[in-house]
């Protein structure tokens, strides 16, 4: 998928999904907890307010002169930071939000620690901490997550899937061969006893009509208690697309979130927003602590 417009059936179908807005549903409580110790000897803490759009000039070159890494998850060797990365027990600030769509490119996978397949792109440490209404961690609670990749293309292969009915093979693979017989960048893990799960994955790319975004879903018992999407900010995403070898042939992604006009989060990306660092190995960090009642 090499143009913006590679995807725009994708892009027709969720504006046929949404109806011209982003869905609200049963309200749940998000919260963006941050700072605090952590073992990854992690720095150059992004701003989750900043939307600046960086205004970075596309390089289309090869030269990473951001300093991230590069080649997937195997170049990552920092450990997954200890869970004061999320400081619920000394700050807890709420705000009331929605759902939002499931979209069509779901479907169910396996429990799995590093989801990449092995595919390529920014090594990404993604760490997600759910809590109840009093900010305490909920154990045992199914958290899956799933996005595409570099070049904005989703995996297809449902062989394995037992909830694959809603999938849009065409609409989200491209029909891409490789797609097709692969499972990247999806998984499921299971709360902790801190409400923690870490992912092994790598930054996502774009595809038209979208900012960047990682998709996720909360289980109870089988039984769905969220289904939302988390996003980054435009200055983070401009220097990746940017600067990065492995995603600036593309260049910066068409739709930001400054501009409005993504299709899911309008105007309203905020509270959706990822924490974010670059690690001292350049893989980066991103984390979100969500609360639902």
């Amino acid at each position: 998928m090499s143009n913006s417009e590679s995807l725009s059936p994708l892009r027709r179908m969720l504006i046929k999904l949404l109806g011209g807005t982003a869905i609200a549903g049963p309200t749940l409580f998000m919260t963006a907890c941050g700072g605090g110790d952590n073992n990854s000897a992690t720095s150059n803490s992004t701003d989750t307010n900043n939307d600046d759009t960086g205004g970075n000039d596309n390089s289309g070159g090869g030269e990473n002169t951001s300093n991230w890494a590069s080649g997937g998850t195997a170049a990552m060797v920092v450990d997954f930071p200890a869970t004061s990365l999320f400081a619920t027990s000394a700050a807890c600030s709420l705000a009331l939000t929605r759902r939002l769509i499931e979209g069509p490119c779901y479907f169910q996978n396996v429990v799995l620690d590093d989801i990449s397949e092995e595919r390529g792109g920014l090594p990404m440490q993604l760490c997600l901490q759910v809590i109840d209404s009093n900010c305490n961690p909920l154990a045992g609670l199914e958290v899956e997550v799933w996005h595409c990749d570099t070049a904005g293309i989703y995996s297809a292969d449902t062989s394995d899937s037992a909830d694959a009915g809603r999938f849009s093979v065409g609409l989200c693979s491209g029909n891409s061969s490789e797609a097709l017989v692969s499972k990247w960048f999806r998984g499921t893990q299971v709360t902790d006893s801190d409400g923690r799960v870490n992912f092994k994955s790598c930054f996502p790319g774009w595809y038209a009509g979208r900012t960047i975004h990682i998709h996720f879903r909360i289980r109870n018992n089988n039984l769905d208690e969220l289904v939302s999407q988390f996003c980054f900010t435009d200055s983070l995403t401009a220097d990746i697309c940017n600067n990065h070898p492995e995603y600036a042939a593309r260049g910066t992604q068409d739709t930001t979130l400054s501009s409005g006009r993504d299709m899911v989060y309008g105007n309203n990306f905020e509270e959706f927003l990822f924490n974010t660092e670059r690690n001292s190995d350049g893989s980066l960090l991103a984390w979100k602590t969500i609360q639902i009642s």
